[in-house]
């Protein structure tokens, strides 16, 4: 039997994040208030009321999935399910495409949901570095390298989750060719799409570059809304029921209010206004960490993410990863997430997607606790 692996991210986050002040742990923009979603989708009270609060139909309703289906090309209605969350949607991928004897290609590093699933089912997980040298550019000779006749996926999450990275056109190609030689699919996790920092385009997805592609996303990350637990995959048509079925078994559905919420937010007009939300958050938030990484020369440093709401900070402190967090908890109230937990040391994942007078304070208590190591206590 497999030996089972925790999820090292979300189990971090389990243990630690309620009840602390300063969180900085958390992977989307700031999220936002039923006032906030009802003013900006333009959401009638009374007809959300007037809803029954019944099962909503499984695979997710018509005009959400036709709203879904409208933001890739080529897509229609029936290829797209509505599930809890793109943790479902990524459970049910490993469910379904992974058979005795596969193996699966991750990039490290990268958030864990997809391998972790597969690593449990049984199945080997095979990794291809993301170089920090080149800021985070993919190994290419090292995915060429763990490619063979038994990969089933190739799992890229895209933007990246920790670093920000959005592939370059000549990484998609590599992956899309890695794929096609063996006949993988390559399942994209594309949550960060429409929190680009730099750019109002949003981060191309894989779907329609190769016929064998699952795209996955949610509402959690670029909208604001993870408390909607509302995701959401694009597969082939003839995928589809196999992927319904087990999702039958996991959840049976998404719940009524939030299929009726997405399918308002996800209107033209509305999804505009919420990703210019999330995109002012993620630039604004962006310049006041830079500034404040500043404040001890020497000691921090950041490949810029081009995309989504944190970044992947470096720092150089005689102290381990876990024993600058863990310090930064007990003594700061403040909650960032270890490198550890994505196997890289001297690092930590921070989120600055946050109102400007919060993170400017709990960046300075992180700037004072900086100041104690540095002075040896």
């Amino acid at each position: 039997m497999t030996d089972f692996q925790a999820f090292a991210v979300e189990q971090y986050l389990s243990e630690t994040e309620h009840g602390v002040h300063y969180n900085f742990s958390e992977s989307g923009v700031h999220p936002m208030t039923y006032a906030e979603l009802f003013e900006l989708a333009n959401i009638n009270r009374d007809s959300l009321f007037a809803t029954l609060v019944d099962y909503p139909q499984v695979n997710g309703s018509q005009v959400l999935r036709e709203r879904i289906a409208a933001l890739y090309s080529q897509a229609q209605a029936d290829n797209v399910m509505v599930t809890v969350g793109a943790t479902e949607a990524n459970t049910l991928v490993a469910a379904t495409l992974l058979e005795p004897g596969d193996n699966v290609i991750r990039f490290s590093p990268t958030y864990e949901q997809l391998a972790g699933n597969a690593h449990n089912l049984g199945f080997e997980v095979r990794t291809v570095d993301m170089l920090s040298s080149e800021d985070w550019a993919i190994d290419g000779s090292g995915l060429a390298a763990a490619v063979d006749d038994r990969t089933r996926i190739i799992h890229i999450v895209n933007p990246n989750n920790p670093t920000g990275r959005v592939l370059s056109a000549s990484d998609r190609e590599l992956i899309i060719t890695a794929a096609r030689r063996v006949g993988a699919w390559i399942v994209a996790d594309e949550v960060y799409c429409g929190t680009e920092r730099n750019t109002d385009e949003p981060t191309p997805s894989f779907w329609g570059g190769y016929e064998r592609v699952i795209a996955i996303n949610s509402m959690s990350k670029a909208y604001g809304l993870p408390g909607l637990r509302l995701g959401w995959l694009v597969a082939p048509e003839s995928l589809i029921p196999a992927l319904w079925r087990r999702h039958e078994y996991a959840s049976i559905t998404a719940t009524m209010m939030s299929m009726e919420l997405a399918t308002a937010a996800l209107a033209p007009r509305a999804r505009d206004a919420i990703t210019a939300r999330a995109r002012g958050l993620i630039r604004r938030g962006f310049e006041t960490l830079q500034e404040q990484l500043s404040f001890h020369p020497g000691v921090f440093s950041v490949v810029p993410p081009q995309a989504s709401a944190m970044s992947f900070v470096k720092f150089d402190l005689p102290v381990s990863s876990d024993v600058f967090a863990a310090r930064l908890l007990a003594e700061e109230d403040v909650l960032l997430i270890p490198g550890s937990r994505f196997g890289v040391e001297e690092h930590f994942r921070f989120s600055s997607a946050l109102p400007d007078e919060h993170l400017r304070a709990g960046l300075a208590r992180m700037n004072a606790l900086t100041g104690r190591i540095l002075k040896g206590t």
